[in-house]
């Protein structure tokens, strides 16, 4: 089905097809967001283009994230920026495999990035290279899982004090 972009999203979509070209793997309207999807390794210099475009203007880092694709053996990170002149929202999204998973920090371009990075390697372990202090800040520095990934376990198993039963099992 042919999606129509509005004119505001085509012309960030024209611009960074200008400057990073087969860097931009994807790109859709999802809930009315343009939704952009980068490689890893241009992230940083995407993050910058879009914040210093005199057109752009994304000046506003609203949320950082991770994810976890399991059936792709990945993780990834979505960013969602806002341009306060413009008053326009979008979303970039990266991957990266779990087996490596490295990501240029954002608290290069955006110092609030900090504590997002922070929260988001503590629950799903990705590393953002260049970070200025990456440490758990809510679950335990002894901790080697990451509690958001979907393969981290729901229940204790090793618990003798839960009644199954109680639970229809």
């Amino acid at each position: 089905m042919f999606q129509t972009i509005p004119e505001r999203d085509q012309l960030v979509v024209t611009k960074l097809n200008e400057k990073f070209g087969n860097s931009i793997e994807h790109h859709e309207i999802l809930a009315d967001m343009l939704c952009v999807t980068v490689s890893k390794e241009i992230i940083q210099e995407l993050l910058l283009f879009l914040r210093d475009d005199s057109e752009l203007q994304f000046n506003f880092l609203t949320t950082l994230c991770g994810m976890h694709y399991p059936e792709k053996e990945q993780l990834g990170v979505v960013y969602h920026l806002h341009s306060f002149v413009n008053n326009h929202r979008i979303r970039l999204k990266t991957a990266t495999v779990i087996s490596d998973p490295h990501v240029p920090t954002a608290t290069v371009v955006w110092p609030s990035a900090n504590w997002m990075e922070r929260e988001t390697y503590d629950f799903f372990g990705i590393l953002f290279d260049g970070h200025p202090n990456l440490k758990r800040i809510l679950n335990v520095e002894e901790m080697t899982a990451f509690p958001l990934r979907k393969d981290f376990p729901l229940e204790d198993q090793t618990r003798e004090d839960k009644d199954d039963t109680m639970f229809g099992r």
